[in-house]
């Protein structure tokens, strides 16, 4: 059943949504969007874009609610179906943001691209992790650039580029050896497989669970405190070498 656009409700949408623009031979299609529906989509996610939309309605101008003429949908976009008429222009339109959408979703998308590198990064000097405040600082004193609406997997690259003047840093995996009791390894065996791939297990003869644990460099710290604290410290960790085994 399609949406209505209700005049007493169109400034709070201006809040939760984003305009999305499309503009031909002076024409203007523009749909209202939610923000966090548009990388979905230009990313070719499957999305139920009918619950994405503020309303199943092309607009000439949203914020007046003035519709778009069908004749001019159908020759620029080949149909006049509403959802299908979405998709193109948030594929291919220009995102119009307030200022405060735009801080948001951009203090939002730094924040995962520092989580993400802070989980997946260590300093090639010491072994150790980068804390999250660390990359912050330093993403800051480079004036990296983010794009509210691009993966954070499309972005890490550039991003470790205008780091590593200012931070020793790699992405590295790291193998880590664990010895559990029989009860901590039932405990603890979502954990395990939560942080990393597991490589190799089996159970030694006196009862107790050993495995082979791969996971991104920069986990590894949260991961020893979670088991230890999951077994009140009856665990045994070994960090191991590219050539080392069990």
């Amino acid at each position: 059943m399609p949406k209505e656009l209700r005049s007493d409700r169109r400034d709070d949408l201006f809040k939760e949504y984003v305009i999305a623009r499309v503009e031909k031979a002076g024409e203007k299609f523009e749909v209202l969007v939610k923000p966090e529906a548009v990388q979905k989509i230009r990313d070719g996610k499957e999305v139920d874009l009918l619950r994405e939309l503020a309303i199943d309605e092309i607009f000439r101008d949203a914020h007046k609610a003035s519709k778009a003429s069908e004749d001019k949908m159908t020759e620029f976009f080949g149909t006049t179906e509403p959802l299908a008429v979405a998709k193109q222009i948030i594929q291919h339109g220009e995102i119009q943001l307030t200022t405060d959408q735009r801080r948001q979703m951009l203090e939002a998308k730094r924040k995962q691209i520092v989580q993400y590198i802070a989980a997946n990064a260590i300093n090639p000097q010491t072994g150790a992790p980068h804390p999250p405040q660390r990359i912050e600082i330093a993403m800051e004193e480079a004036r990296v650039h983010i794009d509210p609406f691009k993966s954070v997997e499309a972005q890490v690259k550039d991003v470790l580029d205008a780091l590593r003047p200012l931070l020793p840093i790699r992405f590295e995996k790291v193998r880590i050896a664990v010895k559990l009791s029989a009860e901590d390894s039932a405990k603890s065996y979502g954990d395990l497989k939560a942080f990393g791939t597991i490589l190799k297990e089996e159970w030694s003869p006196a009862g107790a669970w050993i495995g082979v644990v791969e996971m991104p460099a920069g986990m590894q710290t949260e991961f020893l405190e979670r088991l230890n604290a999951k077994t009140k410290g009856n665990v045994e960790t070994r960090v191991l070498k590219a050539d080392q085994r069990v």
